[in-house]
Protein backbone atom coordinates (compact mmCIF):
# COMPACT_ATOMS: atom_id res chain seq x y z
CA UNK A 1 0.00 0.00 0.00
CA UNK A 2 1.08 3.60 -0.81
CA UNK A 3 0.50 4.59 2.95
CA UNK A 4 3.20 1.92 3.91
CA UNK A 5 5.66 3.21 1.45
CA UNK A 6 5.01 6.76 2.38
CA UNK A 7 5.09 6.46 5.85
CA UNK A 8 9.27 5.37 5.50
CA UNK A 9 10.11 7.34 2.82
CA UNK A 10 8.69 10.89 4.08
CA UNK A 11 7.99 10.27 7.56
CA UNK A 12 11.31 11.85 8.94
CA UNK A 13 11.49 15.18 6.74
CA UNK A 14 7.85 15.24 7.32
CA UNK A 15 7.23 15.13 10.50
CA UNK A 16 10.56 17.90 11.64
CA UNK A 17 8.92 20.69 9.59
CA UNK A 18 5.20 19.86 11.16
CA UNK A 19 6.67 20.33 14.21
CA UNK A 20 8.46 23.43 13.75
CA UNK A 21 5.48 24.88 12.71
CA UNK A 22 3.50 23.58 15.38
CA UNK A 23 6.07 25.32 17.82
CA UNK A 24 6.21 28.14 16.08
CA UNK A 25 2.71 28.89 15.23
CA UNK A 26 1.59 28.40 18.97
CA UNK A 27 4.73 31.33 19.96
CA UNK A 28 2.22 33.41 17.42
CA UNK A 29 -0.78 32.96 19.44
CA UNK A 30 0.96 34.88 22.62
CA UNK A 31 3.61 36.92 21.06
CA UNK A 32 2.16 38.59 17.83
CA UNK A 33 4.98 40.48 15.88
CA UNK A 34 7.20 40.91 18.87
CA UNK A 35 10.17 41.64 16.72
CA UNK A 36 8.19 44.27 15.03
CA UNK A 37 6.08 46.02 17.24
CA UNK A 38 5.74 49.73 17.18
CA UNK A 39 2.58 51.21 18.05
CA UNK A 40 0.50 50.37 21.56
CA UNK A 41 -3.03 51.14 21.99
CA UNK A 42 -2.29 54.01 24.62
CA UNK A 43 0.25 55.58 21.95
CA UNK A 44 -2.54 55.21 19.39
CA UNK A 45 -4.82 56.61 21.31
CA UNK A 46 -3.29 59.65 22.54
CA UNK A 47 -1.98 60.52 19.23
CA UNK A 48 -5.39 60.48 17.44
CA UNK A 49 -7.60 62.38 20.56
CA UNK A 50 -4.79 65.09 20.40
CA UNK A 51 -4.45 65.61 16.49
CA UNK A 52 -8.00 64.65 15.10
CA UNK A 53 -9.98 67.45 13.31
CA UNK A 54 -13.00 66.36 15.45
CA UNK A 55 -11.52 66.70 18.45
CA UNK A 56 -10.07 69.94 17.60
CA UNK A 57 -13.40 71.29 16.46
CA UNK A 58 -15.35 70.19 20.10
CA UNK A 59 -12.02 72.34 21.61
CA UNK A 60 -12.86 75.60 19.42
CA UNK A 61 -16.35 75.21 20.24
CA UNK A 62 -15.25 75.55 24.14
CA UNK A 63 -13.17 78.91 23.31
CA UNK A 64 -15.87 80.22 21.21
CA UNK A 65 -18.44 79.44 24.57
CA UNK A 66 -15.30 81.48 26.72
CA UNK A 67 -15.83 84.48 24.40
CA UNK A 68 -19.65 84.09 24.73
CA UNK A 69 -19.08 84.52 28.63
CA UNK A 70 -16.98 87.13 28.47
CA UNK A 71 -19.63 89.08 25.92
CA UNK A 72 -22.41 88.43 28.19
CA UNK A 73 -20.76 89.96 30.95
CA UNK A 74 -19.58 92.76 29.10
CA UNK A 75 -24.07 93.95 30.11
CA UNK A 76 -22.19 95.12 33.59
CA UNK A 77 -20.12 97.44 31.60
CA UNK A 78 -20.80 101.31 30.62
CA UNK A 79 -21.05 102.28 27.02
CA UNK A 80 -19.44 105.07 26.37
CA UNK A 81 -19.71 107.00 22.85
CA UNK A 82 -18.47 110.10 21.17
CA UNK A 83 -21.14 112.22 18.19
CA UNK A 84 -20.54 114.90 16.96
CA UNK A 85 -22.51 116.81 14.33
CA UNK A 86 -22.80 120.33 12.24
CA UNK A 87 -26.07 121.32 10.35
CA UNK A 88 -26.56 124.83 8.28
CA UNK A 89 -29.92 125.82 8.92
CA UNK A 90 -32.31 128.27 6.48
CA UNK A 91 -33.83 130.40 7.06
CA UNK A 92 -32.89 131.41 10.19
CA UNK A 93 -35.82 133.16 12.00
CA UNK A 94 -35.42 136.61 13.42
CA UNK A 95 -37.41 138.77 15.46
CA UNK A 96 -37.45 143.00 15.17
CA UNK A 97 -38.74 145.18 18.25
CA UNK A 98 -38.88 148.76 17.50
CA UNK A 99 -36.07 150.49 18.85
CA UNK A 100 -34.28 147.53 20.71
CA UNK A 101 -33.22 146.39 16.62
CA UNK A 102 -33.41 142.55 15.15
CA UNK A 103 -32.94 139.54 17.43
CA UNK A 104 -31.40 135.85 15.35
CA UNK A 105 -33.07 133.22 17.29
CA UNK A 106 -30.59 130.74 16.40
CA UNK A 107 -27.11 130.32 14.48
CA UNK A 108 -26.97 129.30 10.76
CA UNK A 109 -24.26 127.24 11.18
CA UNK A 110 -24.59 124.84 14.01
CA UNK A 111 -21.87 122.50 15.77
CA UNK A 112 -22.21 120.25 17.96
CA UNK A 113 -18.91 117.73 20.26
CA UNK A 114 -20.54 114.64 22.74
CA UNK A 115 -19.66 112.48 24.93
CA UNK A 116 -22.57 110.14 25.97
CA UNK A 117 -22.07 107.91 28.79
CA UNK A 118 -24.88 104.86 29.63
CA UNK A 119 -24.67 102.39 32.74
CA UNK A 120 -26.96 99.64 33.52
CA UNK A 121 -28.35 99.97 36.93
CA UNK A 122 -30.55 97.06 37.84
CA UNK A 123 -31.86 94.70 34.87
CA UNK A 124 -33.75 92.41 37.37
CA UNK A 125 -31.17 89.70 37.31
CA UNK A 126 -31.05 89.39 32.89
CA UNK A 127 -27.45 90.45 32.75
CA UNK A 128 -26.84 87.43 35.56
CA UNK A 129 -29.09 84.92 34.27
CA UNK A 130 -27.23 85.35 30.66
CA UNK A 131 -23.94 84.90 31.86
CA UNK A 132 -24.96 81.02 33.68
CA UNK A 133 -26.67 80.31 30.27
CA UNK A 134 -23.19 80.53 28.63
CA UNK A 135 -21.66 79.07 31.51
CA UNK A 136 -23.90 76.01 30.95
CA UNK A 137 -23.22 76.40 27.24
CA UNK A 138 -19.62 75.86 28.31
CA UNK A 139 -20.40 72.66 30.56
CA UNK A 140 -22.47 71.24 27.66
CA UNK A 141 -19.12 71.85 25.38
CA UNK A 142 -16.83 70.17 27.74
CA UNK A 143 -18.94 67.30 28.20
CA UNK A 144 -19.44 66.74 24.07
CA UNK A 145 -15.08 66.94 24.22
CA UNK A 146 -15.27 64.01 26.40
CA UNK A 147 -17.86 62.22 24.34
CA UNK A 148 -15.90 62.74 21.06
CA UNK A 149 -13.01 61.69 22.53
CA UNK A 150 -14.54 58.84 24.07
CA UNK A 151 -16.12 57.63 20.99
CA UNK A 152 -13.32 58.48 18.66
CA UNK A 153 -10.97 56.35 21.12
CA UNK A 154 -13.34 52.93 20.75
CA UNK A 155 -13.63 53.14 17.04
CA UNK A 156 -9.62 53.34 17.06
CA UNK A 157 -9.98 50.20 19.64
CA UNK A 158 -11.62 48.45 17.02
CA UNK A 159 -9.28 49.05 14.38
CA UNK A 160 -6.20 48.55 16.70
CA UNK A 161 -7.34 44.94 17.06
CA UNK A 162 -8.61 44.44 13.66
CA UNK A 163 -5.01 45.31 12.45
CA UNK A 164 -3.23 43.33 14.87
CA UNK A 165 -5.58 40.24 14.04
CA UNK A 166 -4.75 40.28 10.74
CA UNK A 167 -1.05 41.04 11.16
CA UNK A 168 -1.39 37.39 13.38
CA UNK A 169 -3.62 35.89 11.03
CA UNK A 170 -1.34 36.51 8.06
CA UNK A 171 1.37 35.20 9.92
CA UNK A 172 0.19 32.03 10.58
CA UNK A 173 -1.02 31.55 6.77
CA UNK A 174 2.58 32.10 5.82
CA UNK A 175 3.47 29.45 8.27
CA UNK A 176 0.99 26.99 6.81
CA UNK A 177 2.22 28.43 3.25
CA UNK A 178 5.69 27.10 4.27
CA UNK A 179 4.66 23.90 5.74
CA UNK A 180 2.75 23.16 2.54
CA UNK A 181 5.50 24.48 -0.03
CA UNK A 182 8.28 22.31 1.81
CA UNK A 183 5.91 19.44 1.31
CA UNK A 184 4.46 19.56 -1.71
CA UNK A 185 8.53 20.08 -2.77
CA UNK A 186 9.60 16.49 -1.03
CA UNK A 187 6.60 15.27 -1.78
CA UNK A 188 7.17 15.77 -6.04
CA UNK A 189 10.35 14.32 -5.61
CA UNK A 190 9.42 10.92 -3.56
CA UNK A 191 6.55 10.55 -6.96
CA UNK A 192 9.41 10.99 -9.11
CA UNK A 193 10.51 7.58 -7.42
CA UNK A 194 7.38 6.09 -7.26
CA UNK A 195 6.40 6.23 -3.77
CA UNK A 196 4.07 8.74 -3.76
CA UNK A 197 0.63 9.51 -6.25
CA UNK A 198 -0.40 12.35 -8.28
CA UNK A 199 -3.45 12.85 -6.22
CA UNK A 200 -1.10 13.63 -3.36
CA UNK A 201 0.75 16.10 -5.50
CA UNK A 202 -2.88 17.53 -6.87
CA UNK A 203 -4.40 17.81 -3.02
CA UNK A 204 -1.43 19.74 -1.50
CA UNK A 205 -2.02 21.89 -4.49
CA UNK A 206 -5.27 22.82 -4.02
CA UNK A 207 -4.59 23.27 -0.03
CA UNK A 208 -1.74 25.88 -0.77
CA UNK A 209 -4.27 27.77 -3.26
CA UNK A 210 -6.89 27.75 -1.24
CA UNK A 211 -4.64 29.08 2.13
CA UNK A 212 -3.00 31.73 -0.56
CA UNK A 213 -6.53 32.96 -1.53
CA UNK A 214 -7.28 33.28 2.44
CA UNK A 215 -3.96 35.09 2.47
CA UNK A 216 -5.06 37.62 0.47
CA UNK A 217 -8.09 38.27 1.40
CA UNK A 218 -6.21 39.21 4.79
CA UNK A 219 -3.64 40.94 3.10
CA UNK A 220 -6.79 43.51 1.37
CA UNK A 221 -7.96 43.76 5.24
CA UNK A 222 -4.58 44.50 6.69
CA UNK A 223 -3.90 46.59 3.49
CA UNK A 224 -7.84 48.70 4.27
CA UNK A 225 -6.95 48.77 8.34
CA UNK A 226 -3.47 50.25 7.99
CA UNK A 227 -5.23 53.10 5.71
CA UNK A 228 -7.82 53.32 8.35
CA UNK A 229 -5.20 53.65 11.26
CA UNK A 230 -2.79 56.20 8.86
CA UNK A 231 -6.16 58.53 8.84
CA UNK A 232 -6.69 58.33 12.17
CA UNK A 233 -3.07 59.12 13.02
CA UNK A 234 -2.89 61.75 10.17
CA UNK A 235 -0.31 60.21 8.36
CA UNK A 236 0.86 59.63 5.20
CA UNK A 237 -1.38 56.72 3.45
CA UNK A 238 2.40 55.54 2.41
CA UNK A 239 3.23 54.51 5.71
CA UNK A 240 3.04 50.85 7.37
CA UNK A 241 1.34 50.68 10.65
CA UNK A 242 2.31 47.48 12.87
CA UNK A 243 0.55 47.20 16.21
CA UNK A 244 1.94 45.25 19.13
CA UNK A 245 0.26 42.52 21.21
CA UNK A 246 -2.09 43.91 23.97
CA UNK A 247 -4.63 41.54 24.70
CA UNK A 248 -4.44 40.87 28.16
CA UNK A 249 -6.81 43.17 29.26
CA UNK A 250 -8.76 43.16 32.47
CA UNK A 251 -12.49 44.08 32.78
CA UNK A 252 -13.89 46.45 34.97
CA UNK A 253 -15.12 45.63 38.50
CA UNK A 254 -18.18 46.61 39.30
CA UNK A 255 -21.13 45.01 41.50
CA UNK A 256 -24.03 43.80 39.27
CA UNK A 257 -26.42 45.27 41.68
CA UNK A 258 -24.71 48.66 41.17
CA UNK A 259 -23.95 48.35 37.70
CA UNK A 260 -26.42 50.68 35.83
CA UNK A 261 -25.89 53.27 38.69
CA UNK A 262 -22.54 53.57 37.85
CA UNK A 263 -23.39 54.05 33.95
CA UNK A 264 -26.04 56.58 34.52
CA UNK A 265 -23.54 58.67 36.96
CA UNK A 266 -20.60 58.43 34.28
CA UNK A 267 -22.10 58.36 30.65
CA UNK A 268 -21.69 61.50 28.79
CA UNK A 269 -25.24 61.22 27.18
CA UNK A 270 -26.43 61.47 30.61
CA UNK A 271 -24.01 64.07 31.70
CA UNK A 272 -24.92 66.28 28.49
CA UNK A 273 -28.50 65.51 29.35
CA UNK A 274 -28.69 67.06 32.71
CA UNK A 275 -26.47 70.24 31.56
CA UNK A 276 -29.32 70.53 28.75
CA UNK A 277 -31.93 70.43 31.21
CA UNK A 278 -30.11 72.99 33.12
CA UNK A 279 -29.66 75.03 30.44
CA UNK A 280 -33.52 74.59 29.61
CA UNK A 281 -34.15 75.99 32.82
CA UNK A 282 -32.30 78.93 32.45
CA UNK A 283 -33.39 79.72 29.11
CA UNK A 284 -36.83 79.80 30.75
CA UNK A 285 -35.87 81.88 33.57
CA UNK A 286 -34.32 84.02 30.73
CA UNK A 287 -37.54 84.40 28.79
CA UNK A 288 -39.36 85.57 32.04
CA UNK A 289 -37.43 88.32 32.41
CA UNK A 290 -37.67 89.64 29.16
CA UNK A 291 -40.59 91.91 30.27
CA UNK A 292 -39.45 93.27 33.46
CA UNK A 293 -38.25 97.08 33.79
CA UNK A 294 -35.10 98.23 32.94
CA UNK A 295 -33.25 101.24 34.62
CA UNK A 296 -29.89 103.00 33.56
CA UNK A 297 -28.23 106.35 33.88
CA UNK A 298 -27.39 108.23 31.06
CA UNK A 299 -25.35 111.32 30.91
CA UNK A 300 -23.98 113.16 28.14
CA UNK A 301 -21.34 115.97 28.32
CA UNK A 302 -20.08 118.63 25.08
CA UNK A 303 -20.08 121.50 23.68
CA UNK A 304 -22.11 123.03 21.25
CA UNK A 305 -22.93 126.77 19.71
CA UNK A 306 -26.28 128.51 19.80
CA UNK A 307 -26.92 129.46 23.29
CA UNK A 308 -27.54 133.66 23.96
CA UNK A 309 -26.86 135.70 24.13
CA UNK A 310 -23.50 134.79 21.89
CA UNK A 311 -25.04 132.39 19.59
CA UNK A 312 -21.71 131.95 17.79
CA UNK A 313 -19.78 130.91 20.97
CA UNK A 314 -18.92 126.91 21.64
CA UNK A 315 -20.54 126.62 25.01
CA UNK A 316 -19.83 123.64 27.07
CA UNK A 317 -23.24 121.50 28.08
CA UNK A 318 -24.07 118.35 29.74
CA UNK A 319 -27.05 116.72 31.01
CA UNK A 320 -27.32 113.87 33.56
CA UNK A 321 -30.59 111.65 34.79
CA UNK A 322 -31.95 107.98 34.89
CA UNK A 323 -33.45 106.12 32.74
CA UNK A 324 -36.38 103.74 33.12
CA UNK A 325 -37.61 101.15 30.34
CA UNK A 326 -40.93 99.50 31.50
CA UNK A 327 -42.61 96.53 28.86
CA UNK A 328 -46.19 97.21 28.89
CA UNK A 329 -47.64 95.33 26.25
CA UNK A 330 -45.62 92.74 23.54
CA UNK A 331 -48.51 91.85 21.36
CA UNK A 332 -48.23 88.28 23.58
CA UNK A 333 -44.74 87.41 22.29
CA UNK A 334 -43.61 86.77 25.89
CA UNK A 335 -46.91 84.18 26.44
CA UNK A 336 -45.48 82.11 23.85
CA UNK A 337 -41.99 82.49 24.35
CA UNK A 338 -42.29 80.94 27.94
CA UNK A 339 -44.74 77.82 26.29
CA UNK A 340 -42.06 77.02 23.85
CA UNK A 341 -39.01 77.14 26.75
CA UNK A 342 -41.24 75.15 28.99
CA UNK A 343 -41.94 72.42 25.97
CA UNK A 344 -38.10 72.54 25.98
CA UNK A 345 -37.50 71.11 29.12
CA UNK A 346 -40.39 68.83 28.63
CA UNK A 347 -39.14 67.54 25.54
CA UNK A 348 -35.22 67.02 27.34
CA UNK A 349 -37.36 65.29 30.15
CA UNK A 350 -38.26 62.58 27.64
CA UNK A 351 -34.73 62.55 25.57
CA UNK A 352 -32.98 62.02 29.19
CA UNK A 353 -35.50 58.68 29.82
CA UNK A 354 -34.80 57.54 25.97
CA UNK A 355 -31.14 57.61 26.61
CA UNK A 356 -30.87 55.88 30.09
CA UNK A 357 -33.03 53.01 28.52
CA UNK A 358 -31.03 52.84 25.53
CA UNK A 359 -27.56 52.50 28.14
CA UNK A 360 -28.85 50.18 29.99
CA UNK A 361 -29.22 48.04 26.69
CA UNK A 362 -26.25 48.83 26.10
CA UNK A 363 -24.53 47.79 29.63
CA UNK A 364 -26.45 44.84 29.35
CA UNK A 365 -25.63 43.45 25.95
CA UNK A 366 -22.00 44.48 26.56
CA UNK A 367 -22.11 41.99 29.35
CA UNK A 368 -23.57 39.42 27.24
CA UNK A 369 -20.58 39.74 24.59
CA UNK A 370 -18.09 39.80 26.81
CA UNK A 371 -19.36 36.44 29.05
CA UNK A 372 -19.87 34.79 25.14
CA UNK A 373 -16.31 36.08 24.63
CA UNK A 374 -14.93 34.49 27.81
CA UNK A 375 -16.19 31.00 27.23
CA UNK A 376 -15.49 31.14 24.05
CA UNK A 377 -12.00 32.27 24.29
CA UNK A 378 -12.01 29.11 26.95
CA UNK A 379 -13.08 26.80 23.85
CA UNK A 380 -11.15 28.08 21.70
CA UNK A 381 -8.01 26.68 24.06
CA UNK A 382 -9.29 23.43 24.58
CA UNK A 383 -10.08 23.32 20.82
CA UNK A 384 -6.34 23.82 20.02
CA UNK A 385 -5.49 21.30 22.88
CA UNK A 386 -7.57 18.72 21.17
CA UNK A 387 -5.92 19.88 17.88
CA UNK A 388 -2.90 19.18 19.05
CA UNK A 389 -3.96 15.89 21.05
CA UNK A 390 -5.07 15.12 17.70
CA UNK A 391 -1.79 16.03 15.71
CA UNK A 392 0.18 14.00 18.60
CA UNK A 393 -2.18 10.93 17.38
CA UNK A 394 -2.08 11.75 13.74
CA UNK A 395 1.44 11.28 13.98
CA UNK A 396 1.58 7.62 15.62
CA UNK A 397 -1.03 6.89 13.22
CA UNK A 398 0.92 7.63 10.61
CA UNK A 399 4.15 6.21 11.86
CA UNK A 400 2.05 2.62 11.96
CA UNK A 401 0.70 3.38 8.69
CA UNK A 402 -2.74 3.66 9.62
CA UNK A 403 -2.84 6.69 7.92
CA UNK A 404 -1.16 8.81 4.99
CA UNK A 405 0.72 12.20 4.88
CA UNK A 406 -2.50 13.87 3.75
CA UNK A 407 -3.92 12.42 7.13
CA UNK A 408 -1.04 14.06 8.80
CA UNK A 409 -1.17 17.63 6.99
CA UNK A 410 -5.04 18.06 7.55
CA UNK A 411 -4.07 17.50 11.48
CA UNK A 412 -1.60 19.99 11.06
CA UNK A 413 -4.31 22.39 9.43
CA UNK A 414 -6.87 21.80 12.38
CA UNK A 415 -4.07 23.10 14.85
CA UNK A 416 -3.03 25.95 12.74
CA UNK A 417 -7.42 26.93 12.39
CA UNK A 418 -7.48 26.42 16.05
CA UNK A 419 -4.35 29.00 16.58
CA UNK A 420 -6.45 31.38 14.41
CA UNK A 421 -9.46 31.00 16.30
CA UNK A 422 -7.86 30.85 19.50
CA UNK A 423 -6.59 34.50 18.17
CA UNK A 424 -9.75 35.71 17.56
CA UNK A 425 -11.64 34.64 20.32
CA UNK A 426 -9.09 36.66 22.53
CA UNK A 427 -9.00 39.36 20.49
CA UNK A 428 -13.16 39.98 20.74
CA UNK A 429 -12.82 39.38 24.56
CA UNK A 430 -10.33 42.36 24.51
CA UNK A 431 -12.58 44.37 22.28
CA UNK A 432 -15.94 43.02 24.21
CA UNK A 433 -14.28 44.68 27.48
CA UNK A 434 -13.53 47.92 25.82
CA UNK A 435 -17.03 47.90 24.67
CA UNK A 436 -18.01 47.05 28.26
CA UNK A 437 -15.96 49.92 29.73
CA UNK A 438 -17.39 52.71 27.28
CA UNK A 439 -20.72 51.50 27.93
CA UNK A 440 -20.56 51.63 31.88
CA UNK A 441 -18.73 55.26 30.70
CA UNK A 442 -15.16 54.50 31.98
CA UNK A 443 -12.19 56.17 30.31
CA UNK A 444 -10.63 54.66 27.78
CA UNK A 445 -8.32 57.50 26.77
Amino acid sequence: MNHKINKKSILPVLALFLLNNLMSGQNTVDNINSANDSLSLTKVIQQVISTYPSVKVAEEAIRNTDSRIALAKTGYNPVVDMTASFANLAPVTKLTFPGLGTFQLYPGYNYSATINYEQLVYDFGRTHQNIELENENKKIGEQSLEQVKQKLSLYTVNNFYALLFLQAAIKIKDEQLDALKEHLQYIEKVMATGAATEYQVLTTKVKISTVESQKVDLIAGLTSQRAALNSLLGQDQKSVPVVRNEIAINPPVIATDSILTFAYNHRDEVLINEKRASLAELKFGMTKLQNKPMLSLEASGGAKNGYLPDLAKFTPNYVVGLGLRIPLFDGMKNKYNLAQAQSGITSISYESDLTKRNISNEVYESEALLSAASRKVNQSELQLTQALKAYSLAETSFKSGVITNLDLLDANTSVSESRLMLLKARIDYATSVYKLKVALGERIY
